[in-house]
């Protein structure tokens, strides 16, 4: 399980998360959601090791991982498909899927099969470049680079945003085989209520750095929730 637990984060004297928690299991995903500039992606940030904490901890698989650095974290596991897929551009796309092999050890760095079958158009273009990928296929190719690393912890920041509803329906059906195999923990940060609403186990609500509202997706109270997604 990820336990984040009253972390605070500044950006200079800006204070972006203020006494935040959070879980996530193993088996579940637990959706991030609130408007624009809450802190969000902030909270990926500090999950992953890119943006450090000023207090409290944060625990993944019985480890206080909040002084490791990003390498260590995914090495620990835990991988991080960022807010506007960041690929490598010039790289092919087997080349962009190559370099999750950083995390892994040299017996395990080696595309696994399952990649290509949750992402079957990537099969097709391994070389072609990165670049040259429609932005649906530029995530899929993100998340794809991030499941290389086998990871037990998977971080996703707005999947969905510029992305056409036929890839969006893709991706949701990743991520519901990803959950359903119950060797990983997602945590998955989201604006688009309906896509959040059908994937989520679990849910927090952010509003300027604070969670406002969380539980388990059954308890969800779609007016309130809508309330601090829209603008």
């Amino acid at each position: 399980m990820l336990s984040v637990k009253n972390i605070d984060l500044y950006y200079g004297a800006s204070q972006i998360l203020r006494g935040v928690n959070l879980t996530a299991r193993k088996g579940a995903v637990t959706c991030v959601m609130g408007r624009n500039g809450v802190g969000k992606t902030s909270l990926l940030r500090a999950i992953a090791g890119q943006q450090g904490i000023a207090a409290g901890q944060i625990e993944w698989e019985d480890r206080d991982i909040a002084k490791f650095a990003p390498y260590e974290r995914a090495r620990s596991g835990v991988a991080f498909v960022p807010q506007g897929r960041e690929i490598f551009p010039l790289l092919t796309v087997e080349e962009n899927l190559q370099t999750g092999f950083a995390a892994l050890g040299r017996s395990e760095r080696y595309i696994p099969a399952e990649t290509y079958d949750l992402f079957p158009v990537l099969r097709d273009m391994l070389r072609r470049r990165g670049g040259d990928l429609s932005g649906g296929q530029q995530q899929q190719l993100a998340i794809a680079r991030a499941l290389v690393m086998r990871p037990r912890l998977l971080l996703l920041d707005e999947p969905t945003e510029g992305i056409q509803p036929s890839i969006i329906k893709d991706i949701a059906t990743v991520i519901g085989i990803l959950r359903d195999r119950g060797d990983m923990a997602i945590v998955l940060v989201e604006q688009y209520f309906e896509f959040a609403r059908d994937l989520a186990d679990e849910f927090i609500v952010m509003v300027r750095g604070e969670v406002v509202m969380s539980g388990a997706s059954g308890a969800m109270n779609e007016t309130n929730v809508r309330r601090h997604l829209t603008v």
